[in-house]
């Protein structure tokens, strides 16, 4: 009898899979993608009504020959790519790559869907096969046309605008947009100083609280109605020496339930609070969960659900799983009478899967831990505490309130909280965006009537904030707020944005650069309706609306491209805009212009094009051609003066203070050692370098004794084909990560690839 064939995307994922289906089944990998529109103008018919011009990717053509060679001893093909519109837009662009889309044939084609790697689940699904959804397919589509026409549209633009080698993309400029507000949010902001009064109180000698000052001369107090140190220290001087009396104990019940279970945004919020995880990070750790990890002599075992998902749905069994570890583990104090049902509150949920859960909850983080990697442990633990805690009792708290009196029209309150029942808190507790949330305190019993004993009335100084700059965790919030991308893109949005150095994380923020804040003010001033937030989320309901078959994919098209051609064309036509800085050129007597180049703002001459090549470095303040450079800590390694810290058009370095008897510089950071011995020498350690346009490379701290260099990670691993003594790392969109040697063509392919992260 001849076998069926099952196509997944991942090589790891084929051979769990296998295992399961037994002798009767081949399954073999796509690697991801196999057809896209190439980057290249004319991708896209527009004239022949939209019609995309698809390519087979180079790499997957040798994945389609193997699928093609097994079909020959095939009955049947069972596409099993991902549950979701780009794995449905796989399984279609696969059967067109191996010529059986529109070819009548003998061979049964089916697709089969599951969201978790397990046995049940595989067999399941391999019984209950359906056709491929044409509707999710025309979404799929739809948005990467829509991508394609706005990134080989907009990106020409600011070529013209701005320089060659910029980038647009639709859902992109959008999250770029909400960076550069921020930023200029944070510019404008004007610090407002404020004070408040507390006061620490006393009872029995031995129980001492603090509270705050709420009422003052009978008069409620507001947050600047104390603005300045003199009124702080009159008001503690005319508190001082009171009697003072509780006036008031208010007693109440609070109940706190937990939080839904993970859905792919709020899992890579949650990782980036508490683990420190970077979105991209977080999906390829849970891709490799999701997968399949090696669990002695179980074999591979998919350890979570899918997770891209905006569903807050658990399934029956879970739900029964969840009841029996709470039982079990915390006793049936903790457990539910009846299992706790989640709302998605974001906008254009497609509660297509379920929610990111362990396929076993019985599988404890503790079991599991000597099979994991430390990061896979710790989303692992993540990820079930959270699913855990999600059917667990209600905390109860008891939360009181005391206003103090203090001599006649004074009020201070005391806040309270008392946990009298755990319930989910004794296992999980979200964790905050905003570090600056005020923890109430735990107040000694007290009656009304009680005296108290003022120790010390205490005035702090406070200036407002200006609103914080966006962490990975707030911007993916934000984003799906609005309802702008989808679980899949979120992790690959906020990657392209460092990528093409528009913005950069420092200390887990996003900081835009002055490429991203001029690309930004062009379009937010030219396209306004573009990059408006409602207008990218209202694209997105409407590719929903495709998908659901209520909207004809094609004519989405025709709507958005219209208006949109328009407008670009009109811009087209427009004179480049030029910003003078008022000055004449020192050298030609030209005007003087700012302009934008690869590291940056820099100021120029506006007679460039009649043959003077005047520039200088944009001064970021009016003192700073008068500024001494800073004295850093380190002494000059070849004469021993202190050396200086000084900025110059590629950023801050180390100068030698004894210029220019000695010429000695050296980058501010040091090179970041990578651990690896230099193959060519032997002695030197290759170091993590940046080139003068930004791009790192790899090379011997020897230089220039050693010049050996490359331009991808060094893993000190031995070719096996050629035994150079290094291997490199490179990064494939589409195929992940790889090894490759840098003498020979050897390549060491991934385990899981595929899907951009």
């Amino acid at each position: 009898m001849s076998q069926k064939l099952v196509v997944v995307e991942s090589p790891a994922k084929a051979r769990t899979i296998e295992k399961f289906l037994g002798k009767d089944y081949k399954v073999l990998a796509s690697y991801g993608h196999v057809r896209a529109l190439p980057s290249k103008q004319g991708s896209v018919d527009i004239e022949n009504d939209f019609e995309p011009k698809y390519a087979v990717l180079p790499e997957s053509k040798k994945h389609i020959q193997a699928i093609k060679k097994e079909l020959k001893n095939s009955s049947s093909l069972l596409l099993a790519t991902d549950p979701d519109r780009e794995g449905e837009a796989i399984s279609w662009h696969l059967l067109a790559a191996l010529g059986l889309g529109s070819k009548k044939t003998d061979l049964e084609i089916k697709r089969v869907v599951f969201h978790e790697i397990t046995k049940d689940a595989i067999i399941h699904a391999v019984k209950n096969p359906r056709d491929i959804a044409l509707e999710l397919v025309d979404a799929q589509q739809a948005r990467s046309i829509l991508d394609y026409l706005v990134g080989f549209n907009l990106s020409p633009f600011l070529w013209k605008k701005i320089r060659y080698g910029l980038s647009a993309g639709r859902v992109q400029s959008v999250a770029l947009r909400l960076i550069c507000e921020r930023e200029k949010e944070i510019s404008a902001f004007v610090e407002q100083e404020y004070w408040t009064v507390a006061a620490s109180l006393e009872k029995n000698s031995n129980q001492g609280f603090r509270a705050n000052l709420v009422v003052f001369g009978n008069k409620k107090l507001g947050k600047f109605d104390i603005p300045d140190q003199s009124t702080a220290d009159s008001m503690k001087n005319a508190i001082l020496g009171q009697p003072c009396r509780v006036d008031k104990v208010t007693k109440s019940e609070k109940k706190r339930n937990p939080s839904p279970p993970f859905t792919t945004s709020t899992l890579q919020q949650e990782a980036a609070r508490k683990l420190g995880f970077s979105a991209k990070k977080t999906m390829s750790t849970a891709q490799k969960l999701y997968e399949g990890i090696e669990i002695g002599d179980e074999g591979a075992v998919g350890l979570i659900s899918y997770m891209r998902t905006d569903s807050v749905n658990l399934s029956v069994q879970a739900l029964t799983e969840a009841h029996e570890v709470i039982t079990s583990l915390y006793g049936p104090e903790y457990a539910l009478e009846k299992p706790r049902h989640f709302k998605n509150k974001s906008k254009n949920a497609q509660e297509a899967h379920e929610a990111i859960r362990p396929t076993y909850l019985s599988k404890t983080p503790a079991e599991l831990k000597k099979h994991l990697t430390p990061d896979q442990f710790k989303l692992y633990d993540l990820i079930w505490k959270r699913t855990i805690a999600c059917q667990m009792a209600v905390a109860l708290l008891d939360q009181t309130s005391v206003d103090i009196a203090a001599g006649t029209g004074t009020i201070f309150r005391a806040a309270g909280t008392v946990i009298r029942f755990p319930g989910f808190m004794k296992l999980y507790i979200e964790g905050k965006d905003d570090e600056l949330d005020e923890k109430e305190g735990i107040l000694p019993p007290l009656e009304e009537g009680e005296n108290l004993s003022i120790l010390d009335v205490i005035p702090e100084q406070h200036f407002t904030q200006p609103p914080p700059r966006y962490t990975e965790a707030t911007l993916v919030k934000t984003l799906e707020e609005y309802g702008i991308g989808r679980p899949s893109t979120y992790a690959s949005i906020l990657n392209t944005l460092i990528e093409r150095k528009y913005a950069v994380l420092d200390k887990k923020r996003f900081f835009p650069q002055d490429t991203g804040m001029v690309v930004n003010d062009l379009l937010t001033e030219d396209f306004p309706k573009y990059v408006d937030y409602h207008f990218t989320a209202g694209l997105e309901e409407e590719l929903d609306q495709v998908s659901r078959g209520e909207k004809e994919w094609k004519q989405l098209l025709r709507d958005f491209w219209g208006p949109f051609t328009t407008q670009l064309q009109v811009k087209l036509s427009e004179p480049r805009r030029i910003k003078e800085v008022g000055e004449n050129c020192p050298e030609c007597g030209k005007p003087l212009v700012e302009k934008l180049g690869k590291m940056g703002k820099f100021i120029a001459c506006s007679g460039y094009q009649d043959g003077c090549r005047y520039t200088r470095a944009l001064e970021k303040n009016s003192q700073s051609d008068t500024a001494e450079p800073e004295i850093s800590d380190e002494k000059c390694e070849k004469c021993g003066s202190p050396m200086l810290i000084k900025e110059g058009r590629y950023g801050k370095y180390l100068a030698c203070s004894n210029y220019p008897e000695c010429k000695n510089n050296q980058p501010l950071v040091k090179p970041k050692g990578t651990g690896v011995t230099c193959p060519e020498c032997g002695k030197g350690e290759l170091t993590e370098k940046k080139s003068r346009y930004g791009k790192f490379f790899y090379s011997c701290n020897r230089y220039p004794e050693c010049k050996f260099a490359l331009w991808d990670p060094p893993v000190a691993k031995p070719c096996p084909q050629c035994g150079f003594p290094i291997m490199a790392q490179k990064v494939y969109k589409r195929q992940g990560a790889f090894l490759k040697c840098p003498k020979c063509e050897y390549k060491e392919m991934p385990e899981s690839g595929g899907k951009e992260e």
